[in-house]
């Protein structure tokens, strides 16, 4: 499956079609085609990943400056519900405390999604349990990170 960033428009329209008679917002799908947070961050001061239980692969990148998380990137092995669960995370806790990320939860990521098909909410769950993973290994190689 092509990850990279969607630009032709006929490819576009005919994705953005399928994905919406799925059940997806049209935010959910410009997340998915636009993956502004896709990718890697070379000098990270963490990265985890988990896979979960459909197969699906995550890895999540975080640069902090103190308690701060200045900068987060996923990459992401799945579908477009993982895709974009994982996308609108990284929106969430953005320039936010680690204690704010911390309590970051599924039912967040899905209200900005606004709509995922219900067979899609354990991609939500991957990210948010990816992220914590990511926190908590963190914590535990730099103290309590206060």
């Amino acid at each position: 499956m092509n990850h990279e960033q969607i630009t032709d428009p006929a490819a576009t329209a005919g994705l953005q079609d399928m994905l919406a008679s799925s059940g997806y917002s049209e935010k959910a799908i410009n997340y998915y085609i636009q993956k502004p947070y896709m990718g890697s961050i070379s000098d990270a001061d963490q990265v985890s990943d988990m896979t979960g239980s459909c197969g699906d692969t995550m890895s999540i990148y975080l640069k902090l400056d103190g308690d701060i998380i200045t900068d987060a990137r996923y990459q992401v092995l799945g579908c477009a519900g993982a895709i974009s669960a994982a996308m609108a995370a990284v929106d969430l806790i953005k320039g936010k405390t680690m204690d704010y990320a911390r309590n970051l939860n599924d039912g967040d990521v899905f209200k900005v999604l606004e709509e995922i098909p219900e067979k899609k909410h354990h991609c939500i769950q991957l990210a948010v349990k990816t992220l914590h993973k990511a926190l908590d290994e963190y914590e535990n190689a730099n103290g309590n990170g206060n």
